[in-house]
């Protein structure tokens, strides 16, 4: 089963907030990637036939399907906000819809033992909801939509509110799940790195509209504008602005050095370069054209990360290093950019060069 929107659009209020197009295929599993409001959940009501669209088709297998009864569809859906049957026990949750689809005794109790067991909520399947954490009761919500073989599976943003630990198992665990499924998987998140970790195909969104959309590690490689590149970073994207004159790049900010690297390419004129917290070197007392005295304003310890925000000038940057950096605010670093190892955006912020690898 394929799923279309053709040049679906929806006005609210006078104001279109979605305009999209695309096409998903059975078998694959596509992210859909943006900030809040960026339009993932209005999509996938669309998808499912929760909402209908002011102008476009919503075509199933190259049908039109759009305004049919979302009851008559093969559809199952996750949110972030987990619904569950608050009087039904966590076996029987999990259990609705095989027993909708009037499936046996003991196929029902097969694929509901398998999914408790894949969701680690064994020990809770004789519990209700209310006696459930809120991380248990997202758990179960995603279970029973496993379990109901449905042809297109939604997933609004489904690990946020379980503990770190569970995400991280399941976010390793959801695409060998995918894989295996033949079924349409569509997965919202805010987070470039759940993209990356998900794989599959990622939708990029900014105000309802499709920026790019393509393999993700190719999305994340080759954003096709700043835009994208700014969705797809997280720590945000660093910019700095650029001339390139006669061989040679002035920095904004005052620091001129050869046009090495990805800059040797570039026709003279006005650019703007970005990059990613990892693609910034950060030290002390380092020498080079392309380094800048920096100023700590935070430092941010994860644990195994620290994430060191710098002002230089009128820019602020962020830097990621491994291990614990305690940098006191006020600090002075030198930041140092790669030229081979950066984002280069033309007057239209559209990409001219990227690396090569990353």
């Amino acid at each position: 089963m394929s799923v279309s929107l053709d040049h679906v659009s929806c006005t609210v209020e006078g104001m279109t907030t979605i305009d999209v197009s695309l096409t998903l295929q059975p078998g694959t599993l596509s992210v859909l990637l943006g900030p809040t409001l960026s339009g993932k959940t209005s999509i996938m009501r669309l998808l499912a036939g929760l909402d209908r669209p002011t102008t476009g088709r919503v075509l199933v297998d190259g049908v039109d399907v759009t305004g049919a009864d979302v009851r008559k569809r093969s559809v199952a859906m996750v949110y972030q906000q987990f619904i569950n049957y608050p009087s039904f026990t966590v076996y029987e949750n999990i259990a609705s819809p095989l027993r909708v689809q009037g499936k046996s005794k003991a196929e029902i109790d097969s694929r509901v033992r398998d999914a408790a067991r894949l969701l680690k909520l064994e020990p809770y399947l004789d519990r209700t909801p209310l006696q459930l954490s809120g991380g248990q009761q997202q758990r179960t919500a995603i279970a029973r939509a496993l379990v109901k073989d449905a042809d297109l599976v939604l997933l609004d943003e489904p690990l946020a509110n379980l503990d770190y630990k569970l995400r991280e198992e399941l976010r390793i665990e959801l695409p060998r799940i995918f894989e295996a499924s033949g079924a349409i998987f569509v997965y919202a998140t805010t987070e470039p790195s759940e993209a990356l970790l998900l794989g599959g195909n990622t939708v990029c969104l900014w105000h309802g509209e499709v920026l790019q959309m393509g393999d993700t590690s190719r999305v994340y490689r080759q954003p096709e504008t700043l835009r994208v590149a700014e969705v797809f970073s997280d720590p945000p994207l660093n910019l700095v602005g650029i001339e390139k004159r006669d061989g040679f790049v002035q920095y904004a900010g005052g620091i001129r050095a050869p046009a090495s690297g990805l800059y040797a390419a570039l026709a003279d004129g006005a650019y703007r370069v970005g990059f990613r917290a990892h693609q910034l070197e950060v030290a002390s007392g380092i020498k080079g054209r392309h380094a800048f005295a920096a100023e700590v304003t935070v430092t941010e310890i994860t644990g195994s990360e620290s994430y060191v925000h710098l002002k230089r000038d009128a820019s602020n940057w962020v830097a990621v290093l491994q291990g614990v950096h305690d940098f006191p605010p006020g600090h002075h670093l030198d930041a140092v950019l790669d030229p081979d190892n950066l984002f280069v955006f033309d007057a239209g912020d559209r990409l001219v060069a990227a690396p090569t690898s990353m």
